[in-house]
């Protein structure tokens, strides 16, 4: 997923110009610049990377995603069941504490999951609504009972926001105070959050798999602007790094103190679209739009070989991508037609850009100068990363390119999110279509693969054909760390493993 809240600034570009070496320097500490500042520490009220990448390793989950990226395996939960009619899993829950020192039992696991379902804050609650019941039968065991059979199920324990939090911690501090400081039941701590600057995280002495963490903290250090990023990780200020630019890639692989990792991912840019907003509430009008724009030549002259053309919501790769999806040609001489004829000529549209985003820059002045060929005015309206996010939350913007990445195995999480959510907007679009909604809750019931499979490719032929967004360009994850740094990695739905992490 993608995203951001809180406004990073100024302060946060001069502190990323000025960072101590005394933070890379210390040891067993890894410093990891990133460009926006977290949101919160409450699952259930975030939907972003940069909140989630964090939880991955303050929290822990039922059942994980391996490093793979291709198969689940145990978390909290040790082992489990499920009835031969698909509708009761019985969970072990494996002996665990918090970080308080309190321990971690099956009731903290059901209150976390129908906390998920029923809080009206939560950002996921509809991909839950398929628990009945979850209760705890014993201190480690957790029955779960579902409306009906569910073929994702499983993998949206998976989810980060689903993780496991403290049932008397979050009853007693309250959603607030637990959001600031939360009590851990991953491999660190959050030790201090300041605000637009970083997350001091400390190694969690409680956690079950205590003994795997070699690192004693991680810092999460806001650093907005990709160059400086950059530079503060060749200068020895910051030990790492993500969101390499695409044009560095090369020249960073020569500096001989770094290694550049590049994972394969399931991440997708593509051009959200506000369709609440006037003349883009026509379908002809968006698909004029898609027409447009010339992906190749964004890919060509952004990613530098790096991504390719994206032609679905679902990444190449991932369970159910329709390799032969609809991909429009460019032809803007038929978009200013298509236009012309749905009563939409000379289109002006606000087109919100992340400011000190290198590639988020050079695709607005691209896509503008695309755009302007069939007759469509983009007025680029430049904020910093985490005001760009407030303002598609709130539905302030026409256009403006966002990524994703899975968080789960299954499609169902992007698919509900995206398509089939009421409580979002679908991923602030505004897009509403009764048929795909239809079509994405049936989906979920289906348990045989071939037949699920059939309904994954009608839905992304339904997307694309009412252009709920366009579809950009796929591209791996791109880090650089030291080279006293190892085990560095990112898996494909996006999970950094600081488990096993060294700094030497």
């Amino acid at each position: 997923m993608k995203n951001r809240w809180k406004t990073v600034g100024l302060a946060a570009v001069m502190a990323g110009l000025t960072l101590s070496a005394s933070y890379a320097e210390a040891a067993g500490v890894l410093t990891i610049g990133r460009r926006e500042d977290s949101t919160t520490f409450d699952p259930i009220k975030t939907a972003q990377n940069i909140d989630n990448w964090v939880f991955s390793n303050v929290y822990d989950v039922l059942v994980r995603v391996d490093k793979t990226g291709t198969k689940l395996e145990p978390g909290l939960a040790e082992s489990w069941t499920t009835s031969d009619d698909g509708l009761t899993y019985t969970f072990k829950i494996r002996d665990a504490k918090f970080s308080d020192g309190s321990p971690l039992t099956a009731e903290d696991a059901a209150y976390s999951l129908l906390r998920i379902r029923d809080d009206a804050a939560s950002l996921w609650g509809d991909s839950y609504k398929v628990i009945d019941t979850a209760v705890a039968t014993d201190a480690h065991t957790l029955t779960i009972k579902l409306k009906n059979p569910s073929a994702p199920f499983l993998s949206t324990l998976a989810l980060p926001n689903a993780s496991v939090i403290s049932k008397k911690g979050m009853e007693t501090l309250g959603p607030d105070a637990y959001a600031e400081k939360p009590i851990a039941s991953g491999a660190f701590t959050v030790e201090e959050w300041r605000r637009g600057d970083r997350v001091i995280l400390k190694k969690n002495p409680n956690f079950w798999e205590a003994d795997r963490v070699k690192l004693d903290g991680v810092e999460w250090v806001s650093v907005p602007d990709d160059n400086t990023r950059m530079l503060n990780v060749q200068a020895g200020q910051l030990d790492t790094a993500i969101f390499v630019p695409f044009s560095r890639v090369e020249e960073l692989k020569k500096d001989p103190n770094l290694n550049v990792d590049i994972d394969a991912s399931t991440r997708e840019d593509h051009l959200l679209i506000n369709h609440a907003h006037g003349a883009l509430g026509k379908k002809e009008v968006r698909q004029a739009l898609d027409m447009a724009i010339d992906k190749k030549a964004i890919v060509d002259a952004v990613t530098f070989g790096q991504g390719t053309v994206a032609n679905s919501y679902i990444p190449k790769g991932a369970l159910y991508h329709y390799a032969d999806n609809l991909q429009r040609p460019y032809d803007p001489a038929k978009a200013k037609e298509m236009l012309a004829a749905a009563g939409e000529p000379n289109l002006t549209l606000n087109y919100l850009v992340r400011a000190g985003d290198e590639v988020d820059e050079q695709i607005a002045v691209l896509l503008q100068q695309q755009l302007q060929k069939a007759g469509i005015t983009a007025n680029l309206q430049k904020v910093d990363a985490s005001q760009e996010w407030d303002m598609t939350v709130a539905g302030d913007y026409d256009i403006s390119v966002n990524y994703w990445t899975n968080d789960i195995l299954d499609p169902d999480q992007k698919t509900t999110f995206v398509l089939g959510h009421d409580s979002n907007n679908n991923y602030m679009t505004n897009y509403k279509s009764d048929a795909v909604k239809d079509l994405v809750a049936k989906a979920r019931l289906e348990l045989d693969p071939k037949k699920r499979e059939a309904m994954y490719v009608d839905i992304q032929k339904m997307a694309k054909e009412d252009v709920n967004w366009i579809d950009l360009y796929y591209s791996p994850y791109i880090n650089v760390s030291r080279k006293n740094v190892e085990n560095f990695y990112q898996n494909p739905l996006g999970r950094f493993f600081l488990e096993d992490t060294v700094k030497n």
